[in-house]
């Protein structure tokens, strides 16, 4: 993932974010100081904390998700995953972008 093509990488999983949900139809973000939380049709689907994400995945994924680094079960519950990387390297980019665009795709689906 690049910023706008320029071959940087983002800074924070909120640039990230900021530059991945335009691309997608139908998304909508609430914002409130550093919290922002994505949602489609009415459904939220992704929200960011202190430069953690939170996604809601389907049932097996969230399952595997949570056997992947940097993990953990979110404060929404079930099926809600907390991905919280020390460090914002090519992995965490690739894992967030997959998640944050398989939640919007289950959004839909809801």
């Amino acid at each position: 993932m690049t910023d706008a093509g320029r071959g940087t990488r983002p800074a924070t999983l909120g640039a990230l974010l900021d530059e991945l949900a335009p691309r997608l139809p139908d998304v909508r973000t609430a914002r409130a100081g550093a919290r922002a939380e994505w949602s489609r049709g009415g459904v939220a689907f992704a929200a960011i904390d202190d430069d953690a994400l939170e996604v809601r995945l389907d049932g097996p994924v969230a399952a595997a998700a949570l056997r992947t680094p940097d993990t953990s079960e979110a404060s929404r519950g079930r099926p809600w995953v907390r991905f919280a990387p020390p460090e914002l390297d090519d992995h965490a980019i690739d894992r967030a972008t997959a998640w944050f665009e398989l939640a919007y795709r289950r959004a839909a689906a809801t």
